[in-house]
């Protein structure tokens, strides 16, 4: 039985985040388990008068790449891709996935050299979404391996997407633009900052946070709904880097799950990076080119719907209280200039052991973000009236 809620979602996607209009080429890609929501927006770009098409995103398929595919095959991108991304006007993805793990086994160096092949297609998509020509969304469609990874039943982890989309009230195009408004006073008292500083005091045997980001170039980006959805977060393409993170929640890429992160930055670059699990896997991205060290985007989530961790980067960053940086190709609209294949988001948490984890008798220290030496943001909260959780 279909959930009356993806012909919601299906208008939010097409008519508020990418705003479909007359004569619209309008790619619609997704695997086929997310076929409801698929098929209802097909029909919503009908009614907005777009001309859709389906892209098929198969899990198999990668897997069928990494497992027979020579060195040759899996570094090839095909033309049709970049073809298609240099042309359209709309992209709506879809992700399913029937196995949030199916490529943890295949070695990081054949992973590695796929994503390198991207690069020509991440760089076009990221120059043409930077100059409006391009405009996209990206949503998560309840599956039982999303939900499994979550801890959560199919049902409760549909209500948990559902919710962090605000697909529950009347109105949610209304309720994104009232966010709009309140990560719209973020976005304005950062801009013009020089530096954002991070900081989570030491703990639990590891030297917590001290991060120092130079944005004294950045555009800051208030992000409502138009692109990711759900959405809530303010990020910026960083002009420099330096200090060390100790990331809070493990970092989950390609269905590997890298736990204990740390990254030492100098000059904008990672020049040093350990994990407790998986640590190869870390190193091979971060070395699959020229790009991948460099942090390409900082942000603060911003989102205080979502609350709680689900092992699924499209929430898990836009959780309020948290911030995140991506290594890897940064978006041109915000300052950034670098280009990778790689672009891999790794959440902190700044609320503290109250805010979730640090174990049963342990506590977690909550930490601050202040820009160019103004506090305004400690412990999960912002500390101006008016701004995201904080009404």
């Amino acid at each position: 039985m279909h959930d009356p809620r993806v012909h919601k979602l299906a208008d939010v996607l097409v008519n508020y985040s990418t705003r479909v209009k007359k004569g619209d080429l309008v790619a619609i890609r997704g695997d086929y388990n997310a076929w409801p929501a698929i098929e209802a927006t097909y029909a919503a770009v009908l009614k907005a008068g777009g001309n859709p098409f389906f892209v098929i995103q198969s899990e198999r398929f990668a897997e069928l790449l990494l497992q027979h595919g020579s060195d040759e095959q899996i570094a090839f991108l095909n033309p049709l891709d970049l073809e298609r991304i240099g042309r359209i006007d709309v992209q709506i993805a879809f992700w399913s996935e029937n196995n949030t793990k199916s490529l943890s086994r295949f070695p990081s160096e054949k992973i590695a050299k796929q994503q390198n092949a991207r690069r020509p297609f991440m760089k076009v998509f990221m120059e043409r979404a930077a100059k409006k020509e391009l405009r996209w969304t990206g949503t998560q469609f309840p599956t039982n391996a999303s939900a499994q990874d979550a801890e959560m039943s199919l049902e409760q982890y549909a209500d948990f997407v559902y919710r962090a989309g605000l697909l529950h009230l009347p109105d949610p195009a209304a309720a994104w633009k009232k966010i709009s408004e309140k990560q719209e006073r973020v976005r304005a008292f950062l801009q013009g900052k020089k530096e954002v500083h991070f900081k989570v005091p030491a703990h639990d045997g590891h030297d917590g946070t001290d991060l120092r980001v130079n944005v004294s170039k950045s555009t800051w980006i208030n992000c409502d709904g138009h692109e990711n959805f759900p959405d809530g977060e303010v990020f910026a393409g960083p002009q420099g880097v330096d200090g060390h993170v100790n990331y809070t929640f493990p970092a989950v890429y390609q269905g590997k799950e890298v736990e204990g992160v740390r990254l030492v930055f100098k000059g904008g670059r990672v020049v040093d990076a350990s994990a407790k699990k998986n640590e190869d896997f870390l190193i091979k991205m971060l070395d699959q080119d020229a790009g991948a060290r460099t942090m390409g985007e900082i942000a603060i989530g911003t989102n205080y719907s979502i609350t709680e961790f689900s092992k699924n980067t499209l929430f898990d960053e836009k959780i309020g209280g948290t911030f995140h940086a991506a290594v890897g190709a940064g978006y041109p609209e915000s300052g950034s200039t670098n280009e990778s294949g790689l672009h891999w988001d790794m959440v902190c948490d700044l609320r503290g052991s109250a805010g979730g984890g640090g174990g049963a008798g342990k506590t977690r220290p909550g930490g601050t973000i202040a820009a160019d030496g103004e506090v305004f943001h400690k412990d999960g909260k912002f500390l101006h009236a008016g701004w995201p959780g904080n009404e």
